[in-house]
């Protein structure tokens, strides 16, 4: 067995962590990923070589995304099969709970150490974690109490996966659950303790930059929606204003539409690379359905409910939107469990 711990400018929690886990899984490997920390941090890491893990080091700061891809790369080549445990370096994983998250490992399987966040949690945790378990919930259909959570064991089958994986920042954690169940990852979460020191001062996530990175899927999903949308009422206004019969402009701006939403969906924010003709077929038989759904459902609520039109529109399309997107990313446009290529960085060893 693995611990992979990514760490940017850590402290002595680290050295301390490394020999409590030599006590608590004396027989695992600890391999810490140092993403860039410079060199007023040689002290520390050359502490926690010397209490016994080892040390991957790089000049420049990659993210914690890279981290984790850098570490996993040095898994299957130096410890090919062995399953890998994720742990962050500022002491908010106990030695205990490292242990039983690694003991529920098996194959095809990501285990979870979920928090639970009891206690005095800070406040832009507590909301952050709570918007990304409502957000996962609505478009992955399943529930995850701790989407942020840096604890996580992976068995040896999924380290060519988790290399191919898109992102290299906070967003690379959040992309992995979302692409989990269209490649037939099944997750599982045990809870572990809720730890914050210090007011969780020691996090170098910054609240609005990494949260958009985060949810950089969602947005970029919601972008292509409204370019889909503005072609479609543009084409329309304009075929109509050369002449073209009204059914004739409408079939044709949303044909057109549908095509571009398709490419970008599938391209930009999906990155699918199975069959195409395969993945418009689902795209069409979803767009079909959805079709019908809006109608069924604005129908609901304006004439048999008395819902006033506005109102009801925006509720169906909201609604709808986010059953789109995790149909899409599910079904329609499926992730497959391949590594794509991994650029690694220069190490010092």
């Amino acid at each position: 067995m693995l611990v992979l711990i990514p760490a940017y400018e850590p402290d002595l929690r680290l050295v301390q962590l490394v020999r409590d886990l030599g006590v608590r899984l004396p027989g695992a490997t600890v391999l810490i990923v140092d993403d860039g920390s410079g060199p007023a941090y040689d002290g520390v890491f050359e502490v926690a070589r010397a209490a016994g893990a080892q040390l991957l080091r790089y000049t420049a700061n990659l993210g914690k995304g890279a981290a984790l891809k850098h570490g996993f790369a040095w898994a299957s080549e130096h410890a090919p099969g062995e399953p890998v445990v994720c742990a962050d370096c500022d002491g908010q994983h106990t030695p205990a709970d490292i242990a039983r998250v690694a003991a529920l490992v098996e194959a095809g399987t990501m285990v979870l150490g979920g928090r639970r966040f009891t206690g005095a949690v800070p406040v832009r945790s507590r909301v952050g974690n709570t918007v990304s378990r409502w957000l996962f919930r609505a478009v992955a259909g399943s529930v995850v109490h701790d989407t942020q959570t840096g604890l996580r064991a992976y068995p040896g089958d999924l380290l060519e996966w988790l290399q191919g994986v898109p992102g290299d920042r906070f967003e690379y954690e959040f992309s992995l659950l979302l692409r989990a169940s269209s490649a037939g990852v099944r997750i599982v979460e045990v809870p572990i303790e809720t730890i914050y020191l210090d007011d969780n001062a020691s996090s170098h996530f910054r609240p609005v930059r990494d949260s958009l990175r985060i949810y950089a899927p969602l947005l970029r999903f919601a972008a292509s929606s409204l370019a889909g949308y503005l072609i479609d009422v543009v084409l329309l206004l304009g075929l109509v204003a050369l002449g073209i019969p009204l059914v004739g402009a409408v079939v044709s701006a949303r044909v057109v539409s549908a095509v571009v939403n398709f490419t970008i969906n599938r391209e930009v924010v999906f990155g699918h690379e199975g069959d195409r003709r395969d993945a418009a077929l689902r795209y069409a038989a979803l767009a079909a359905a959805l079709l019908g759904a809006n109608v069924v459902l604005m129908a609901a609520f304006v004439t048999a409910w008395g819902m006033p039109l506005v109102l009801a529109k925006v509720l169906v399309e909201a609604g709808l939107f986010v059953v789109s997107y995790g149909v899409q990313n599910r079904f329609v446009f499926p992730s497959r469990r391949a590594a794509s290529a991994v650029a690694r960085p220069e190490v010092n060893a």
